[in-house]
């Protein structure tokens, strides 16, 4: 029996020689002989060695023409190809487009099915033209944040072009007398265009989170800074690879599979396709079959290490009046204000569109997962919001979606009052064009976080060998959204457990499902706080009260301690300065993992409060999805957000109360004055 004879497969490229390659490798069971031979931009010259090599070569591969243009190595026409292309019969001539057009559309539903949400929103430029018109087509799905370099493509001209005939033709003839100039003639008339619009997709890239692009159009384009960036290109060597590490690209997506030691494009994979059909037509069931026996598939390449970097945005407000005086130039006009100005300020404020406070970067998960993001203000104070129906806070914070989406977030998070207006959440996360979370999972795993190191620095209460306090716990609001998980983690962690609430009926239903959930607690329901005050070991305070006195701090026993986790706070600096006795606690302040670059929100550099780190979290995970909303918070999604925060290297700061961070030494003289009352009480 004979062997099967050698096939050879020759592609002329009108880019350099220097990636040039004679070899012999094996494809779907035969050999083949592998040969690339480069022009440098030289049409005569690569329509000479198509005749030349159709008498030998079973198929041949013509690429190039762009990515010579990109580096300067050809000013001609693109339909140069054709012309190269038509100057043989004897053997199929292809530019790879049949195949190229599937491995494009396939590399960008591959990365989003390997890494759901990657291309969400994401800010991209494409460099080059047409021959990524099937990679923006299909990014078209996942992102509007599209810029092009090519002015055509920018003003969308092509489509436009397409739609209208009669355009078409206006076009092609207003255009003609230009086609027959020289090609050097022809540029200097296209360069301004061409020059403002590279000008503008240079500025656009600096900011871009995915470029696509060959390698020539980056060469061409002279983009050095790629750090952090996404590069959606096809054919990438080794060497090439090594290169944009060091130029600090996180990923490159290469359509062309690679299965041989030597680096082809998609021309030379059709090419060799076409050639085991013997010339003929290479049908569309023919590709598939070949590229499932073959097992191509496209690479997702990490020249640094696997890394994901994803955006976030959360959207924060003024809680008092003192905000403004941190915003310039607005804190130049309030600082020295009466308060009659300031109070129609605050009035007037409410009213103006969102604006981007701070951007966040430098968040760097222990997995090597990174994350940056966007501080979006709403001018509304709690008094102003709470002055307006919902649907007026509902109109702003579609506005700051809309704002963050162009800012490439992939979720969105609500912070302070903005999450508890309304329905919490569920409308704007219905109507808005990205997905939303409130936060409260992890305000509420954080309130509790908080309150058990509190315990454990304060010293006082008796805390077992698996991390349960011997005492009796108050949670004051237990039917809000944070204030009942709150009291299912207290269940769980004391001895005797006071749910407090004026909503009755609500109150019960809860107290009855605690039960039924076994805890090791004893459950007890009051109206109000005011009577059991004096026996509780720990207080969680989650009202949304926006002010309303919510318990007598005097009738709190010496050594308690009292978690706020309500937003503004439940109890004033002026309540708490008359108790140096009992630690208070702003629960839910996080640290975030890394270098965190923040504008100032009131807490140590690099902490956050927990429904922002909530939104962190979830973009760290590339979890884009609307987490928590509504008043109703699931019990499992407090544990499992709390769970991946572990994962990503959350911490909880140093705990910190209305003045700041507990020093050792504050929180030493708590625990001095709060034995001393307690051993005048026995006395007494």
């Amino acid at each position: 029996m004979s062997a099967t004879p050698q096939l050879t497969v020759v592609n002329v490229s009108l880019t350099g020689p220097e990636r040039d390659y004679d070899a012999v490798v094996t494809f779907l069971d035969h050999t083949f002989r592998l040969v690339r031979i480069g022009t440098s931009g030289d049409i005569d010259a690569a329509r000479e060695l198509v005749e030349e090599w159709a008498g030998e070569a079973d198929a041949i591969a013509v690429t190039g023409v762009r990515e010579a243009r990109a580096v300067g190595l050809y000013d001609g026409e693109l339909d140069a190809l054709d012309a190269i292309r038509q100057a043989t019969t004897a053997v199929p001539v292809t530019d790879g487009h049949a195949l190229g057009d599937v491995l494009q559309e396939w590399a960008i539903r591959h990365l989003q099915g390997e890494l759901p949400g990657y291309l969400s929103n994401a800010r991209t430029v494409v460099l080059g033209g047409l021959n990524h018109a099937r990679t923006t087509r299909l990014l078209r799905e996942f992102t509007d944040n599209i810029e092009f370099a090519d002015p055509l493509l920018r003003f969308d001209l092509p489509a436009k072009v397409a739609s209208r005939p009669l355009l078409g033709l206006a076009v092609a003839s207003a255009l003609w007398p230009v086609h027959q100039l020289p090609g050097s003639v022809k540029a200097k008339i296209q360069a301004p265009g061409t020059g403002l619009s590279h000008a503008l997709a240079r500025k656009a890239a600096r900011d871009a989170d995915v470029v696509v692009a060959t390698y020539d159009e980056l060469v061409g384009f002279g983009l050095e800074d790629l750090a952090g960036k996404t590069l959606i290109s096809s054919a990438i060597s080794d060497e090439r690879l090594s290169e944009l590490g060091d130029r600090g690209v996180d990923m490159v997506l290469d359509s062309v599979p690679q299965p041989f030691p030597v680096t082809v494009t998609a021309a030379v994979l059709e090419a060799m396709m076409q050639a085991l059909v013997g010339g003929g037509r290479l049908t569309d069931d023919d590709l598939l079959d070949m590229i499932v026996g073959a097992g191509l598939e496209p690479r997702l390449l990490y020249p640094n290490g696997w890394r994901r970097k994803s955006r976030f945005a959360f959207v924060i407000h003024p809680l008092s009046q003192t905000f403004f005086n941190k915003v310039e130039p607005l804190g130049t006009i309030t600082r020295v204000s009466p308060g009659v100005v300031t109070d129609v300020i605050e009035k007037a404020i409410a009213y103006a569109p969102p604006f981007t406070y701070s951007h966040v970067t430098g968040i760097t998960s222990p997995t090597g997962a990174e994350a940056e993001g966007w501080l979006i203000t709403v001018g509304g104070t709690p008094k102003e919001l709470m002055a307006h129906s919902p649907e007026f806070t509902y109109a702003r914070l579609l506005q700051a979606a809309d704002m963050a989406r162009k800012l490439g977030a992939q979720v969105m998070g609500l912070g302070a009052f903005t999450k508890v207006v309304g329905d919490a959440g569920v409308t704007v996360a219905k109507k808005a064009s990205l997905p939303v979370t409130t936060g409260n999972s992890y305000s509420a795993s954080g309130a509790l976080w908080a309150a058990h190191e509190g315990i454990r620095q304060l010293g006082i209460a008796e805390i077992d060998e698996q991390g349960r306090f011997r005492g009796k716990a108050m949670v004051v609001g237990a039917t809000g959204a944070i204030g009942s998980v709150c009291a299912r983690l207290l269940a769980l962690a004391s001895d005797e457990l006071w749910l407090v609430s004026p909503e009755t009926a609500k109150l019960l239903t809860l107290k009855h499902e605690i039960e039924l959930e076994h805890p090791r607690a004893t459950v007890h329901v009051a109206a109000t706080p005011d009577e059991h005050l004096p026996d509780m070991d720990v207080i969680v305070t989650a009202t949304s009260g926006a002010g309303k006195r919510v318990l007598d701090i005097m009738d709190v026993k010496p050594g308690c301690v009292i978690t706020d986790v309500a937003r503004p706070l439940d109890l004033s600096a002026e309540d708490v300065a008359k108790r140096p006795d009992v630690l208070v606690v702003e629960s839910g302040e996080i640290e975030l993992p890394g270098d965190v670059k923040m504008k100032n929100i009131g807490l140590p550099p690099g902490v956050v409060y927990a429904c922002l780190a909530e939104t962190v979290v979830l973009a760290l995970e590339g979890r884009y999805e609307t987490f928590t909303v509504g008043r109703n918070i699931e019990w499992e999604k407090v544990k499992e957000i709390y769970r991946l925060g572990l994962k990503h290297g959350m911490k909880l700061a140093a705990i910190s109360g209305v003045n700041g961070v507990f020093t050792p030494e504050q929180i030493a003289d708590i625990r001095e004055r709060a034995l001393e009352a307690r051993a005048v009480a026995a006395v007494g």
